[in-house]
């Protein structure tokens, strides 16, 4: 057994690294970075990058690579060695302050929406010095930023910088109305729960769709699939048990705080969850939490699946985003306060994201849009397309007294009278929770559920602080020049909860009725990608991005460019596969069987003339039809796919595929999942749903 404490963070140039190995000052100086975000001076860099290094190659390290989140929605790394020659033939291994701030990787092959023509090949990283850097596989990771030649972002870490920085300088307008004058900074936390699949690796390989795909694509319903509710919390498999451990081992080493670990509802479905951090240092890390999972599960014949859903008729999986506010002397802004003042504080930041997630249901849903999300968001385990906001019973009570003007009872010993600066202690976690809202507040923080398990959560995080930051600047202008400040928070909180009401919601966000409720409300049922994306360009949304120095324009409008060409090239992909394993896999499997039993009836026939051979006619003559319907299906598929990919520009190129592509596609697989139970186990050209689910 590992000794955690000994190896949790072994493989990470941390804080208590840092003191030990650089000499005082250059930790006071390296500290004020850290903590202030003041410059570093290339003396100080070049006395870091060289205890680093010494470090790294202590650790078995013999590259170092800036680590960088480009626009793919996963990282990147190029790797250097540390070697330097000298003119004796020898090598010595060096790393200068420069090398540790900034790099310049070639920028032309990563997306950019069609701003950047692939000569124009300059991008820069730039250290971010709050992530810590880390040992991976003989190298040292060093956690960057990647921005163009011309300054725009190219990356997923920038804007999320840029947007805890605007949360950050609002938030503490607001603390400093309420006195907190010692605050001096505020950021965001997140730990984000991570689903995902793991199936045998020698089955998987069978699979092209899950190969290339990341999802089944085919698929007939087993006998069994997650109906027992027995995969939920249950005993893990041997195998499984061997992944975790492995797993946990790894992510501590690199300094994960990986907490949780269990089996979920569907069959072969499994969560882990962290303790959460900051917001930029937890993003990194989920990001190298994938990474690891992937890889480990290789270690052991296995897989790991994190597509949204990679089965049809269970599960998918999700990655629910723990969302909260804290100040640097250890108060979280989203846990209720025990005194008045403190829980007028908290209803006023309440208020501000209540607001914020009215008024950007749509950026809050293009947030977590891929064409592997709209599988996912809807069906029977996850929220709704449609953005509500869930606060438990006793938070909605409490809000809906303060907007109709009636006192409410808190408990038998507290009534709460209308004047926000006489609110008596609200109870903490006292309510149910609702796992069918896609925006739940828990006690103390928000859990943001529509994320998909592939998605870099740093994309809904920079949304996320962009909204609250925009709606808490509003606010902050209007109480700073209040001449009561007790009247005019009173005031403000009222307006705007009567005014965002309609987005709270407590009920079940499953049940078809919501639906019907939501669009009375007039809240925005944004079902697939296109559909979202067609906001993001909206006036209010280059206003908001822009005012919060988080996206420029240009930015914005790569980042439309880009989210339509991914969302079509998945398709794309997924439809050439369905049609080669139509054509290859499918259709030849079942012609082997048709052949097969024709055989057999022939046989049959030759020793028993008489013989009637129904069942076989029968299951022939089912088969044939099939086949037929299937290869028609097929050329149907073809031909609309290339018709979408005629499309003019990326937006109807999304639609079409959307409107007339996706909709064959499922016609297909109907036709060819009602083929694959009637072909004999022998003749099946791929692993089936049970293989794949309870053979691990």
């Amino acid at each position: 057994m590992p000794n955690v404490p000994e190896l949790f963070g072994s493989m990470v140039f941390n804080q208590s690294v840092m003191k030990e190995r650089l000499p005082k000052e250059t930790f006071k100086a390296l500290k004020k970075t850290l903590d202030n975000g003041e410059p570093l001076q290339l003396d100080i860099a070049n006395q870091v990058a060289h205890a680093m290094k010494e470090w790294a190659i202590e650790k078995g390290a013999t590259h170092f690579t800036h680590w960088f989140q480009p626009l793919t929605g996963i990282t990147a790394e190029k790797h250097d060695s540390f070697i330097t020659p000298q003119d004796d033939g020898t090598v010595i291994m060096s790393f200068s302050g420069k090398e540790l701030v900034k790099g310049e990787p070639d920028a032309s092959s990563f997306p950019s929406g069609g701003r950047r023509a692939t000569f124009e090949a300059r991008g820069y990283t730039v250290w971010d010095p709050t992530a810590y850097p880390f040992v991976k596989e003989h190298t040292l990771c060093i956690p960057t930023a990647f921005c163009s030649y011309t300054g725009e972002a190219l990356d997923k870490k920038t804007p999320l910088l840029r947007s805890m920085e605007a949360l950050n300088e609002q938030a503490l307008r607001i603390l400093k109305l309420f006195g907190k004058t010692d605050v001096k900074h505020v950021a965001t936390t997140v730990g984000p729960e991570q689903e995902y699949f793991i199936v045998d690796r020698k089955l998987w390989e069978q699979r092209k769709d899950l190969r290339l795909t990341g999802r089944t694509l085919f698929g007939a319903k087993p006998a069994k699939g997650q109906e027992m509710d027995d995969q939920y919390f249950a005993a893990l498999n041997p195998r499984i048990v061997e992944y975790m451990e492995d797993l946990n081992d790894t992510l501590w080493k690199y300094g994960i705080l990986s907490k949780t670990e269990h089996n979920e509802v569907a069959p072969a479905q499994h969560e882990m969850a962290p303790i959460f951090s900051t917001t930029n240092l937890s993003s990194d890390q989920n990001q190298l939490t994938m990474e690891v999972m992937k890889k480990v599960a290789r270690r052991h014949g296995l897989v790991c699946l994190l597509h949204e859903k990679p089965f049809a008729g269970v599960n998918g999986s999700g990655k629910h985003n723990n969302w909260s506010m804290s100040t640097d002397k250890g108060e979280n802004l989203l846990e209720p306060g025990k005194t008045p003042e403190s829980n007028a504080q908290f209803i006023l930041f309440l208020t501000a994201i209540i607001k914020a997630v009215d008024e950007n249901q749509d950026l809050l849903r293009i947030s977590v849009a891929t064409a592997g999300n709209d599988h996912r968001l809807g069906a029977n385990e996850a929220p709704p397309a449609i953005i509500s906001v869930y606060l438990g019973d006793e938070l909605h009570g409490i809000l809906e007294s303060i907007k109709d003007g009636k006192p409410y009872s808190v408990n038998k010993d507290n009534k709460l009278t209308i004047g926000v600066d006489a609110l008596p202690p609200i109870p903490k976690d006292s309510t149910d929770r609702n796992r069918t809202s896609p925006f739940a507040f828990t006690g103390n923080k928000f859990e943001f559920r529509s994320c998909g398990s592939s998605l870099s959560i740093s994309g809904p995080n920079t949304t996320l602080d962009a909204i609250v930051a925009y709606t808490l600047k509003g606010f902050a202008d209007e109480l700073e020049n209040a001449e009561d400040f007790n009247k005019a928070l009173g005031a403000l909180i009222k307006r705007e909860i009567t005014a965002h009401w309609r987005i709270v919601f407590n009920g079940n966000g499953y049940d078809a009725s919501w639906v019907q409720e939501a669009e009375k409300r007039g809240l925005l049922n944004l079902k697939t990608t296109p559909d979202a994306v067609a906001h993001y360009l909206d006036e209010k949304n280059i206003k908001l991005f822009t005012e919060m120095g988080v996206y420029t324009k240009t930015e914005m409008e790569s980042h439309y460019e880009i989210k339509l060409e991914k969302y079509a090239q998945v398709l794309n992909i997924e439809v050439e596969t369905m049609l080669e394993m139509i054509n290859k896999d499918i259709l030849p499997a079942a012609f082997r069987y048709i052949r097969r039993v024709s055989k057999t009836v022939i046989d049959l026939k030759n020793v028993v003339p008489s013989a009637k051979a129904s069942a076989e006619v029968a299951l022939l003559t089912k088969l044939d039809c099939l086949t037929s319907e299937l290869a028609e299906k097929a050329e149907e598929l073809s031909k609309k796919h290339l018709a979408a990919k005629g499309e003019s520009d990326v937006m109807a190129i999304a639609r079409a595929y959307v409107d007339s592509v996706i909709p064959a596609m499922a016609e297909t697989r109907a036709v060819a999942d009602e083929i694959e139970p009637l072909i004999g186990e022998n003749y099946k050209p791929y692993p089936s749903y049970e293989d794949l689910l309870f053979k691990v």
